[in-house]
């Protein structure tokens, strides 16, 4: 009996193993197109929403204008002063 049990624990192992279908082949992953580099903006938390730069806005009662910074990566919001 044990012998017979032994036999059927095998057979179901070598069972499962043969039943199992081979890994798809993989295919080469071509490099991600690099994405497309946005223009900085503000963020107008009184509007909800990002601002382009050269964008004037009223922000908690004050003018101000979307500027780039010195590096020209970010932008802030500047006094738009009086012209």
């Amino acid at each position: 009996m044990r012998a017979f049990l032994a036999t059927s624990a095998i057979a179901l192992g070598l069972t499962g193993c043969a039943t199992q279908a081979p890994a798809p082949a993989e295919k080469p992953v071509a490099p991600a197109a690099a994405p497309a580099v946005k223009a900085p903006q503000c963020w107008n938390g009184d509007a909800g929403k990002f601002e382009d730069v050269g964008r004037q806005a009223s922000i908690s009662g004050v003018v101000v204008v979307c500027e780039k910074t010195s590096d020209g990566k970010n932008a802030q919001w500047m006094g738009a002063g009086k012209k």
